[in-house]
């Protein structure tokens, strides 16, 4: 307590001169923060992508019932999501990478949801048809632009992990 009450009313020690006893942040630590940042920012607008995916399979449900292969997708999508925001939130490895293999899982099912449905090949044969296929058009689109993101996320998320992970000693 005597230490903090010196003469100019300022503890000792606090003078400047200490700076080079200081600890100073690791500048892997500040990549970490900002690599959570990212991967946020990644998640959410892949949650964005998946949420308008799961609108337009229930919106394009046929009689015979719903793609199966769109709701493979669409539940592939949301369990990767909620592994990968764990897994950033509690700074977990395993997470993030069972994060990294389940969300491309979800990118290639929606990919291949796509290539079950002809309407890309419809419209390059004859370009009149494209008016008539806008809704399949703007599918396709999401599914590159989610495509785009994922590829961002995955650089990302193994950003994020060899940074999270402790520095290699020399020996």
């Amino acid at each position: 307590m005597q230490q903090r009450k010196s003469a100019s009313g300022r503890p000792s020690g606090t003078d400047g001169s200490d700076f080079s006893y200081r600890m100073v942040v690791d500048s892997r630590y500040q990549k970490v923060a900002s690599g959570k940042s990212r991967l946020y920012a990644l998640i959410l607008t892949q949650a964005t992508i998946q949420l308008i995916g799961a609108v337009f399979t229930v919106l394009s449900t046929s009689k015979e019932g719903p793609d199966r292969l769109a709701i493979s997708a669409i539940t592939a999508g949301f369990v990767s999501l909620i592994i990968g925001e764990l897994g950033r939130r509690r700074s977990r490895a395993s997470f993030l990478k069972i994060y990294m293999v389940a969300s491309t899982a979800m990118i290639l099912f929606w990919i291949a949801c796509v290539a079950q449905s002809n309407s890309m090949l419809e419209v390059i044969q004859d370009l009149k048809k494209w008016e008539a296929k806008k809704l399949e058009l703007l599918e396709i689109a999401r599914i590159l632009f989610g495509l785009v993101i994922q590829i961002f996320a995955i650089g990302t998320t193994i950003s994020l992990i060899g940074n999270m992970s402790p520095p290699k000693r020399a020996s």
